[in-house]
């Protein structure tokens, strides 16, 4: 099967946004993922900082989950917490993008709004080294030394709280991908040459 759209969520510092947009440049394919908030920001009039607070306080209760699904799936937006519209807002966009042809996604649970897509391989970038994700989130992503644990670990609560919220599902339950690729054994370049097969 020849894929249409690649999601891609990723661990922070695992080099997964760096994986997306070589991906995108090499196959002419666009890659969204701040461009995802922006559309957000543009069509709602909310800045992209209020944006990514809302999705900061997203938590990881079942409960609240459960709550912000049934809100959702009523059809009434006026229902919705302020969290609630931001995520509707980004599944909408995310949607808009994908019918105007192939695309690649940058976390905020696209595979979610795809989900009823044909041609969607669901992908997870993790980085099995601890050194070298440290490494690369002290060069690449300019966090001093001594801050680089910590920053990761708020990132990737804050996206493991974010997909749960949203999907009930565990953002690193590796059984919720189609492929799983570590960026610490393969590189950059060999993530990007494991996702570009399937677009070919």
């Amino acid at each position: 099967m020849k894929a249409k759209f690649i999601t891609i969520e990723r661990e922070y510092g695992s080099g997964g946004t760096k994986v997306a947009r070589l991906l995108a440049e090499r196959t002419g394919i666009p890659c969204y993922g701040q461009e995802i908030l922006e559309g957000v920001s543009k069509k709602y009039d909310i800045s992209v900082d209020r944006i990514q607070a809302y999705e900061e306080s997203a938590t990881n209760s079942f409960l609240y989950s459960i709550y912000m699904m049934t809100r959702a799936a009523s059809g009434s937006s006026d229902m919705l917490s302020a969290e609630g519209h931001i995520y509707v807002a980004e599944q909408d966009i995310i949607r808009r993008f994908a019918a105007d042809g192939s695309a690649i996604f940058l976390g905020h649970c696209a595979a979610e709004a795809l989900k009823d897509h044909k041609g969607v391989v669901k992908v997870f970038i993790r980085c099995g080294s601890d050194e070298v994700k440290r490494q690369r989130i002290i060069k690449e992503y300019g966090i001093s030394a001594d801050s680089a644990d910590s920053v990761r670990k708020k990132f990737d609560k804050k996206r493991s709280n974010y997909y749960y919220a949203n999907t009930t599902k565990k953002w690193e339950d590796l059984r919720n991908y189609d492929v799983v690729l570590d960026s610490a054994v393969l590189g950059i370049d060999g993530c990007t040459d494991m996702l570009e097969r399937p677009l070919k």
